[in-house]
């Protein structure tokens, strides 16, 4: 069975899993008593980078990387992400690390509250603030969510290194193809209905995006209501949560390698925080969103009210691949096996804001010389 590293980000420190052998292990917590809000494993480099956005209640937000898989850990001299004076905003939170593709291979970007997009070119160590997003003519019009203003989803193109889509909460989705010199709205069929125009150019509530693994094209967006695809890079969307017990959650992904497949975890309401008819499901499409089947073989199967948040459900990069959610009870959950069963590694861990899982062996492999030698 494959090695994988499992990153947690909890509400009090993060902790690291590794499975060998099929056997895991839980270890931790790092950063004791930071919030951990976000996560991300860059494999790119000879070595892989574990990066962390922790938040300390005595210190305020930070990033950490650590070279040796979570062993030790560096935080830069000057603050990696920092909002530039003239902006009159201070850092809140770090809500995304997101490593961009192999088309640009040093870059990093972060995600954060106020919600800004910030580009690193050092694999993660310093950052600088993508002005034209910051200083964009919408953005007096945007407003924070419940869990306030984040720029929450960074997706890159494999296909095209400028090309970057991002996801804000509460403004939607914007996109640039000129490496963030412009960028405009993508939000056409996504409703907001707590708006009085349900159809707006931006303002939505968007929860969380994934790209499909088979065709960059495809989109799946979980909104504040509503669970959508787009087949055109974020042009236009369709709904395609009809046949889930609830539309409204926070959490999807895509699988890393199957296209037509991604997974979501419905919760009952905005007012009612808890999973889809007090049930711990997840579900998957592996038709685009045209039907939706539950994925319950290992997990609770009595009254459950644990919440899965955007960043809490992820995938790694095996084959079968291995699918990890984490909840706010502190319960912690993976499947070897594309989600048909699930195992719990874990229980009364703080509440889990983020999982990011990489397959260790695959990591080795990519990095394996050529048999020539070239």
């Amino acid at each position: 069975m494959t090695d994988v590293l499992l990153t947690v980000g909890t509400r009090k420190g993060l902790f690291i899993g590794r499975r060998r052998e099929g056997t895991w292990q839980i270890e931790g917590p790092h950063f004791n008593a930071q919030a951990i809000s976000s996560v991300a494993v860059d494999t790119r480099g000879a070595t892989p980078r574990l990066l962390a956005g922790g938040d300390s209640a005595h210190w305020g937000p930070s990033v950490f990387h650590s070279d040796d898989l979570g062993e030790s850990w560096m935080e830069p001299q000057r603050p990696a992400v920092k909002f530039p004076e003239f902006t009159g905003a201070s850092l809140e939170r770090v809500w995304q690390l997101q490593p961009a593709g192999p088309e640009a291979p040093d870059v990093v970007y972060a995600g954060t509250e106020p919600a800004a997009l910030f580009r690193s070119e050092d694999r993660g160590e310093s950052f600088e603030l993508v002005r034209p997003l910051w200083e964009h003519p919408t953005r007096s019009k945007w407003v924070p969510g419940g869990g306030g203003e984040g720029l929450h989803t960074i997706l890159t193109d494999r296909r095209d290194a400028r090309a970057v889509l991002v996801a804000v909460s509460t403004a939607g989705v914007f996109r640039t193809a000129d490496g963030g010199e412009s960028w405009a709205p993508a939000n056409k069929g996504v409703s907001a209905v707590f708006l009085p125009d349900p159809d707006p150019e931006f303002g939505q509530c968007v929860h969380k995006v994934a790209r499909d693994a088979a065709d960059p094209d495809r989109l799946y967006l979980q909104n504040h209501w509503g669970v959508f695809r787009s087949d055109d890079g974020g042009d236009s969307w369709s709904d395609i949560g009809a046949d889930l017990p609830s539309d409204f959650g926070f959490a999807a992904v895509a699988h890393p390698h199957r296209g037509d497949t991604a997974y979501v975890f419905p919760i009952n309401a905005d007012a009612d925080r808890v999973p889809a008819e007090h049930r711990c499901r997840v579900f998957r499409t592996r038709d685009a969103g045209r039907s939706w089947e539950p994925l319950t073989v290992g997990l609770p199967g009595g009254e459950h009210y644990g919440t899965v948040l955007r960043d809490a459900l992820c995938t790694d990069d095996a084959d079968p691949a291995g699918i990890y959610f984490g909840n706010r009870n502190g319960e912690l959950y993976a499947s070897a096996d594309d989600g048909d069963s699930w195992q719990q590694l874990a229980s009364h861990l703080p509440d889990v804001l983020c999982v990011r899982a990489v397959a260790l062996d695959r990591v080795a492999e990519a990095r394996r010389p050529p048999a020539d030698g070239s």
